[in-house]
């Protein structure tokens, strides 16, 4: 099995501590065999309910928590905005099986930071912790398009002509739901050039984020 290994920019950072709130036995078994195999990856804790979910959260203050919805006591989306609540520094990477329009905008209405449906490769899981962890949000191809389709209008923004060709390589990336690290791979450049190309973008657009910019982009048939 592949995994990312360029979850933690420095080699020296200590191991993201990861906490699974997820109530099916065998998916929170899996999650765990997974994830454990990634060096970067530390399992500090599981629950099998929202509620213990935040508890545990609270007590053991993880960097990422890999939380399902649809949990038994206290959903996820619930969950999720007590912890972000709490704390602001964790990051809530939604995994299950959720489809609903509702149910994504309300999840990251929550605070969550990345979306992605169970069955998914481990290796989109690891995307999303990447990105989350990066301060970027991450949705899953499955629905990207769906969510973004259906978001307001943009105002308006600059001229996507105006991005050179290797920013709109960048780009199209971005839409597909590539983090830094992995666009970096895949286009043989260095993480901080990818970060000079995606601030290039933002700025030509006019836009605050990655995710406003993937609304350009596909508003205007680029992908």
């Amino acid at each position: 099995m592949y995994f990312d290994s360029s979850i933690n920019l420095s080699p020296d950072a200590a191991p993201l501590r990861v906490l699974i709130v997820e109530d099916d036995p065998m998916m929170q078994l899996g999650l765990e065999q997974s994830l454990m195999a990634h060096p970067q990856l530390e399992i500090v804790g599981q629950a099998e309910d929202g509620y213990l979910g935040v508890q545990a959260a609270l007590k053991l203050k993880p960097d990422v928590v890999v939380m399902d919805i649809g949990l038994p006591r206290l959903d996820g989306i619930a969950a999720t905005q007590q912890i972000k609540a709490a704390l602001p520094n964790t990051h809530v990477v939604m995994l299950t099986s959720h489809k609903t329009e509702t149910e994504i905008i309300a999840a990251l209405s929550s605070g969550a930071d990345a979306y992605c449906i169970k069955g998914a490769s481990i290796e989109r899981l690891l995307s999303a912790i990447a990105a989350a962890v990066e301060g970027a949000t991450y949705l899953d191809p499955q629905i990207a398009r769906q969510v973004i389709e259906n978001l307001k209008p943009p105002s308006p923004r600059g001229n996507i002509a105006n991005l050179s060709e290797r920013e709109l390589e960048v780009l199209k990336l971005i839409v597909e739901g590539y983090s830094n690290p992995e666009i970096a791979g895949k286009l043989y450049l260095s993480p901080n050039t990818v970060k000079t190309h995606v601030r290039g973008i933002m700025n030509k657009l006019s836009v605050d984020d990655r995710v406003q910019a993937a609304v350009v982009a596909l508003r205007s048939g680029l992908v």
